[in-house]
């Protein structure tokens, strides 16, 4: 694999993260939508550095594409965490989106009342269902829904049937995905642009972690006899199916990914989960050890240009 190391921040993300930091001393309680399939990958460390005390609820979207054994196992991994609530959802089923805000009036009690308001801030990086959401709990279409990352623009506030007071920000990714792992999963799953990696790149990633975890799913939807032992067998196996080849018997590398890559996205190959609770703990404390040493590596280049700046002026 490859180093992942994606800077994407550009401006509008910049200053709705400024935004966020000056509206949450209002806010009563932080709904973080994640996408169900990768909900360590698609949670923002931004908003766990910022939220401090106010209660929040993960909502793990997409929770129709995802393993639903997984899914269970991620909802009580984030419910250790004082003050927060998972719920699994799809927006297919709007009974199932309702439940966010049930669960905001569940959480704040003392909040519910005449003269009192709920006062929610939703957030999620983009392409995760945010819009979506908002115009299933809002009864009309207020967010513009996309499938390309970063449709959301501006911050807004809008009054839900239920009494709440939502605030919607722009869906903003962090300014660098130090966990390469994180940055492939953000792809795969297309909640990132396909050209912040190389396209075959985010296939092969794919098809490497299906192979370990899903193989049966694999061999029932292309229908191969044979067990792929590697991502580039797999490849070849699926160019074979799809007719994918190209003369001298050598297959279509853009063609096959772009197979495999739709198909995982829609859920074609059933429900799948592309990351668990363990191997987050696994990626946390590598990712807490990579800033570390970045941090250090800093302190340690200052240094050596002061010494040089010390040195060159005592020559002169």
């Amino acid at each position: 694999m490859s180093k992942a190391n994606i800077q994407w921040f550009p401006g509008h993300m910049h200053k709705a993260h400024k935004q966020i930091l000056e509206v949450l001393p209002q806010v009563d309680i932080i709904i973080e939508v994640v996408d169900a399939r990768i909900p360590y990958s698609s949670e923002n460390p931004l908003i766990a550095a910022i939220r401090e005390k106010t209660p929040c609820i993960k909502v793990l979207n997409k929770s129709d594409l995802a393993d639903p054994d997984i899914t269970k196992l991620w909802i009580d991994y984030f419910e250790q965490e004082q003050d927060m609530k998972a719920l699994a959802i799809t927006t297919s089923k709007p009974e199932q989106v309702h439940q966010i805000t049930k669960l905001c009036e569940k959480m704040l009690p003392n909040r519910l009342g005449q003269d009192k308001q709920i006062r929610a801030m939703i957030m999620g990086i983009p392409n995760v269902g945010k819009s979506t959401i908002i115009n299933i709990l809002a009864d009309r279409i207020i967010a513009k829904t996309g499938n390309e990352p970063a449709v959301t623009k501006n911050q807004q506030r809008i009054r839900l049937p239920s009494g709440i007071m939502l605030s919607d920000t722009p869906g903003f990714l962090w300014p660098k995905i130090e966990n390469a792992h994180s940055g492939y999963r953000l792809a795969v799953t297309g909640a990132i642009k396909d050209t912040a990696i190389e396209y075959e790149d985010i296939a092969y990633y794919a098809a490497d972690y299906l192979i370990k975890h899903y193989l049966p799913r694999l061999q029932a939807r292309y229908e191969f006899e044979e067990t792929p032992t590697s991502d580039h067998e797999l490849m070849e196996l699926i160019a074979k199916r799809r007719g994918a080849l190209r003369a001298g018997g050598h297959f279509d590398i853009y063609k096959v990914s772009t197979i495999l890559l739709n198909e995982l996205r829609s859920g074609a190959l059933g429900p799948l989960s592309i990351e668990t609770p363990e191997m987050a703990a696994v990626e946390k404390v590598e990712a807490a050890a990579l800033i570390e040493a970045q941090r250090l590596n800093k302190i340690e280049v200052k240094a050596a240009r002061r010494k040089r700046y010390k040195k060159n002026k005592n020559k002169h």
